[in-house]
């Protein structure tokens, strides 16, 4: 079923929601929100009642290519980016996330059932790791390793390797996907992330708090719809 046609069969919970922008239902792909080319999408339910929360694109493997070659384009320059400058992104990714707790907590419930309660905990644990790799995106140092061997000395450098592939479960939607993806982007890495099928709206919903925090274009990506495809 197409997105557009359950616009009237709406969760009348959204209602709710304070900034109805972070309700998203395009897959983010090179800084734009896309459908798959033939307009297929997915029903997101709430389990608790079976509603329709929302119908999102439903991306394919062709697509999935698109999303790794823009966050392959996006990478030299993340990587040569400042570490410093890292950091502020990522810090203003963590406010603005602890801004929209409740419209986030609201969406992760709609979506995964979890009580609203439990939903705001999680926010909290998610933007907690991407205030940590925002300092930590500060502090990339070299360190020296005793050697096994005598009169000689050892270096370990930390050094971003690339497009990083993200997979997340339904249970934690918003964590999970902050867990892995903060880490990477701090590095200097850029990232394509699949989350769980029924729950996309919360990865998506970060999607938007990124973008809005200055994340380039091609450097977070969202592709949703069936792991298989």
């Amino acid at each position: 079923m197409s997105a557009h046609f359950a616009r009237s069969h709406r969760h009348e919970a959204l209602d709710g929601l304070a900034d109805r922008r972070l309700l998203r239902e395009l897959a983010y792909v090179d800084g734009h929100w896309t459908a798959s080319e033939a307009a297929e999408s997915f029903e997101v339910t709430d389990p608790a009642t079976g509603t329709t929360v929302a119908f999102v694109a439903a991306l394919d493997g062709r697509q999935t290519t698109k999303a790794i070659d823009a966050a392959a384009r996006a990478f030299p320059a993340w990587r040569a980016l400042l570490p410093q400058e890292r950091s502020k992104i990522l810090r203003k990714w963590f406010e603005l996330i602890v801004g929209a707790k409740d419209d986030l907590a609201l969406l992760m419930t709609l979506e995964q059932g979890k009580p609203l309660q439990e939903s705001l905990g999680e926010i909290d644990y998610a933007a907690s790791f991407v205030e940590w790799y925002a300092e930590e995106a500060k502090r990339p140092n070299a360190e020296s390793v005793t050697s096994h061997l005598p009169n000689a000395e050892m270096m370990v450098r930390r050094e971003p390797l690339g497009v990083v592939g993200v997979v997340t479960p339904w249970n934690f939607p918003s964590a999970m996907l902050t867990r892995k993806a903060a880490a990477a982007l701090a590095a200097g890495c850029t990232i394509v992330a699949h989350p769980s099928s029924e729950t996309p709206l919360s990865a998506l919903a970060l999607a938007e708090l990124g973008e809005r925090a200055g994340l380039p274009v091609g450097v977070f990506n969202i592709v949703t719809g069936k792991a298989s495809a």
